[in-house]
């Protein structure tokens, strides 16, 4: 979906002044926000039923990080999951309607004993001083605890999203390694650190544990986390409001910036500009840059070639789905946090089934440990399937290969399944080959590598002008867009 400059769906974290050590969530004050809150529990308890309330919406609360935009905090990551799996357009609609803001909310886990959640710093950035009846939430800890969890929060990092809370394998450990390196202050070798792959793998978690690292060692460091989303509708709301100078001190004031899905700068020159010239002073500053993307700096289309060598002038890395053995790991750890317990011949089905995301495997967990926990039946293979039938599907159009395109291209277009990775060139052959290759990058998920050698040893270049050549006819043709639309719909069934 495309995203225009002045907007976008996703809901991002909060940012900070350019005085403060900590972005300070705007708050309505605990008694206005208790009877938002009041009123959208009203609203969902008229679109979900009694028991589902109960159990996963009684014990959140309700956060108003800025103007328009919102924050449900829940008890644990089990809530977060089950909440955005199965309640997510309900909960979206109610929180809307009352409070006027767009997107939806973020759903987060914390402690939900109160319900005005962070209060802004004072003019030296320091947090408040703890209200007793906080202190009283959380008896298990300490007054320097509870400061840094509070520091976490206004943030915007999910205290789950630590080194301790990553599952390292074989798929990871290099960028898991380069992660620690930063984290522990060597920035010169890894300034910009670069991470990409594709969603569900780990990137925000490992890149939001930089930050929890970071301030636990230096308690007084600037450290900013944001989506590349926000960073572009701030800039145009400064832009607005004429005051650019103020979002620029902000944002070039960091010790670390950690910056999540610079993708989505594609097709916006104002904020490439903006951030290229962000960049360049926090790096000269030597402020400590991550970056995270769904692929590498060099495939990010339409993207300025002077910000994919400045992406790329530190140290990149990749995440790559997890083996049978980490997936199984995964599990396991979330059910020793979540305190769940299923068989493990079951917890070996959904590893085995479900490969390509983290995220989807979390999802998986959910259900199932739901479903055993609430006594519904014997779990079996039929039931599980069935349980998650939807999460399944999507794992299914993920497994697309590469030699079932070529095989579908050629067979569509009449041509030979040779000419799939032969060297000729004739348009009736060569068109379709790039065809082959814009599917074989949108559904396969390969490398530009991986798929040039899988069309006859060619090189990433060839798949890059391939991709975009494609691209350019659907732009101007309305039947070719139709022809690859209808391809990619018959690959996914």
């Amino acid at each position: 979906m495309s995203r225009n400059e002045d907007g976008g769906r996703r809901v991002g974290s909060d940012g900070g002044d350019s005085n403060a050590l900590v972005t300070g969530l705007i708050s309505e004050g605990e008694g206005a926000e208790r009877d938002d809150w009041s009123k959208v529990t009203a609203l969902l308890k008229r679109t979900v039923s009694e028991d589902a309330f109960q159990r996963w919406f009684r014990e959140a609360t309700l956060e108003r990080t800025t103007e328009n935009t919102a924050s449900i905090i829940v008890p644990t990551e089990t809530h977060v999951l089950w909440i955005e799996a199965n309640y997510l357009p309900e909960l979206t609609q109610a929180v809307g309607q009352t409070l006027g803001t767009f997107g939806r909310p973020r759903v987060v886990a914390g402690p939900t004993g109160f319900a005005g959640g962070e209060r802004e710093g004072d003019a030296n950035g320091q947090l408040p001083l703890l209200n007793p009846a906080e202190a009283l939430t959380h008896p298990a800890l300490s007054d320097e605890e509870l400061a840094h969890s509070r520091r976490m929060k206004a943030i915007g990092l999910n205290q789950l999203y630590t080194f301790d809370h990553f599952v390292v394998g074989g798929n990871n450990q290099f960028a898991h390694a380069a992660c620690k390196a930063v984290a522990s202050g060597a920035k010169t070798a890894y300034n910009p650190l670069f991470i990409h792959g594709d969603s569900g793998l780990g990137k925000t978690h490992l890149m939001q544990a930089i930050g929890q690292e970071v301030l636990r060692a230096q308690p007084e460091a600037r450290v900013l986390y944001l989506t590349c989303e926000r960073f572009t509708n701030e800039f145009i709301g400064a832009v607005q409001k004429g005051e650019l100078e103020k979002f620029r001190r902000r944002y070039r004031r960091a010790d670390v910036m950690l910056v999540d899905d610079v993708q989505f700068l594609v097709g916006k020159e104002k904020s490439q500009e903006e951030f290229f010239h962000t960049f360049n002073t926090l790096l000269d500053g030597q402020t400590q840059l991550v970056l995270t993307s769904d692929r590498p700096a060099s495939e990010i289309q339409t993207l300025e070639p002077r910000l994919v060598t400045r992406f790329e002038c530190g140290l990149t890395v990749a995440l790559q789905p997890p083996q049978l053995e980490t997936r199984i790991a995964i599990l396991q750890r979330k059910m020793d946090e979540w305190e769940v317990r299923i068989p493990g011949e079951w917890v070996h089905f959904i590893a085995s089934r479900i490969r390509s995301n983290v995220r989807r495997l979390e999802g998986a967990l959910v259900r199932v440990a739901t479903y055993s926990s609430l006594g519904h039946g014997e779990l079996s293979t039929e039931r599980i399937e069935e349980l998650l039938r939807d999460i399944l599907r999507e794992e299914a159009a993920a497994k697309v290969s590469i030699d079932t395109i070529q095989k579908m291209v050629a067979e569509y277009f009449d041509i030979r399944l040779a000419d799939m990775t032969s060297r000729r060139r004739p348009a009736n052959i060569a068109f379709p080959r790039q065809i082959a290759m814009y599917l074989s990058r949108k559904l396969t998920g390969g490398s530009l590598v991986e798929i040039g050698d899988a069309f006859g040893g060619r090189d990433h270049g060839t798949v890059i002008h391939a991709c975009k050549k494609v691209e350019q006819v659907m732009q101007t043709d309305e039947r070719i867009r139709q022809t690859v639309a209808s391809l990619g719909a018959r690959l996914n069934r």
